[in-house]
């Protein structure tokens, strides 16, 4: 699992003003290079090779790259408009952190900053003329790489905000959650059920937020350094608040007089939003979200929903309940990320505002049942159970054939599942 440190680091990366800020800083050092490297360069070579064409082409770059930058700026704002009454307000911090989009603005960005900086130096007389002709060279290699930016940009611009641009990142910021969630079940921890042991002791947060991150091997030095046993009580995605536990812990033979619970909470990242990094139940949250939001009077969109069906059963379908690997952190017991739980967070929703519509009902149906199919030890009890409820919230909104037909594939889930239970073990 990510150590608190690499996990602000990696948030730190994602926005916007950082990207553009490192791209600004090599804008402004690259003309005081030319300085450096021109003495070196054959005395006349600068004059020879028309160096002195580069304060045309900088004045130009300088009035160009402001016009697009604040262009491009007005098209981003659109677009996280745009995606959050179209898809959902969570869709716009995947928007945000575009790495496209970031590195285009910061292109522009940097080219404004590098051909302002560049005419500053020549018109005070900095150059000579073989710096004037290092200068031009490079001015000449930010054109090409504005011109394929702007080449990439428009091919986004096409994409960009558009809804099924905002669900493909919602499904990708979940897949990578979920796998690795799979590749570390128990967050590099051992699995631990229910409730901690009665001699425990609780730690509580003192700050109201989610938890969006837990450095796991923060927890396990403490828990070494003092002879801890450790179970975990917020996983990431958990609202935590005083009255409830962020963590337990159990000494040893003697506790360390020394030892501050308070330390435990230093390994707790919280914030007042979810997060997609740790926590891909918030991923199949959202997922739902803009199905409902499409199932909504207003909208009428089943087709979404039916599409978010699809996805939902292509995320899910990856899931892993075989043997955890070796612990990383054995002395934190972390509870599992229930099958369940995942179901209901993103069919649940869909069944209830889809519970009169019969192509929502009847593709999830067909979504449970390929599920049971694709892995019935693993996804035929929870998916017998949302088969349920779906049947129970539309059967007195269908017509009678509709009906048969949702219940006849509804059969055929309870049919799978009940037959993998009655196997002898």
């Amino acid at each position: 699992m990510i150590s608190r440190w690499r996990w602000y680091l990696r948030q730190m990366l994602r926005k916007l003003w950082v990207i553009a800020g490192l791209y600004a800083l090599l804008a402004i050092i690259t003309p005081f290079l030319a300085g450096l490297i021109g003495p070196f360069l054959p005395s006349g070579l600068g004059e020879k090779l028309g160096s002195g064409a580069v304060e045309t082409v900088l004045s130009i770059l300088a009035s160009s790259m402001l016009s697009v930058v604040t262009f491009s700026l007005g098209i981003m704002v659109s677009a996280f408009g745009a995606a959050t009454s179209s898809v959902t307000p969570r869709a716009t911090a995947l928007l945000k952190s575009d790495r496209t989009t970031q590195r285009v603005l910061s292109t522009f960005l940097g080219a404004f900053l590098y051909s302002l900086i560049g005419i500053i130096a020549l018109k005070a007389g900095a150059y000579s003329e073989n710096d004037r002709l290092v200068l031009f060279i490079v001015t000449a290699l930010v054109v090409a790489v504005i011109v394929m930016t702007i080449l990439r940009w428009i091919a986004h611009l096409t994409v960009f905000g558009l809804m099924d641009d905002s669900i493909a990142k919602v499904e990708k910021a979940t897949r990578d959650a979920l796998e690795t969630r799979m590749a570390a079940p128990f967050l590099g921890g051992v699995r631990h059920d229910g409730d901690p042991p009665a001699d425990a002791l609780a730690v509580v947060h003192p700050d109201i937020g989610y938890v969006c991150n837990v450095d796991m091997a923060h927890l396990q030095q403490h828990a070494a350094n003092f002879d801890l046993r450790l179970y975990l009580a917020a996983l990431p995605g958990t609202f935590l608040h005083p009255s409830e536990p962020a963590v337990w812990y159990r000494a040893g033979a003697d506790l360390d007089p020394q030892f501050d619970p308070r330390l435990l909470l230093e390994a707790f990242t919280i914030n007042m939003t979810r997060s997609f990094d740790q926590d891909p139940r918030f991923g199949l949250s959202v997922l739902a979200e803009i199905a409902e939001r499409a199932l909504s009077s207003a909208v009428n969109d089943p087709g979404t929903a039916i599409d978010i069906l699809g996805r939902a059963v292509r995320l899910l379908s990856g899931w892993a309940e075989g043997d955890p690997p070796d612990p990383d952190f054995p002395r934190v017991g972390v509870p599992p990320l229930r099958l369940s739980d995942a179901f209901e967070d993103v069919f649940s929703p869909i069944a209830r505002d889809g519970a009169g519509v019969f192509s929502v009902q009847i593709r999830l149906q067909k979504a449970l049942l390929a599920l049971t199919l694709h892995a019935p030890e693993t996804f035929g009890r929870a998916a017998r159970l949302q088969s349920l409820e779906a049947m129970e919230r539309c059967r007195d909104k269908m017509l009678a054939s509709e009906l048969e037909r949702l219940e006849k594939v509804a059969g055929e889930v309870e049919e799978c599942a009940l037959r993998i239970r009655a196997r002898p073990i």
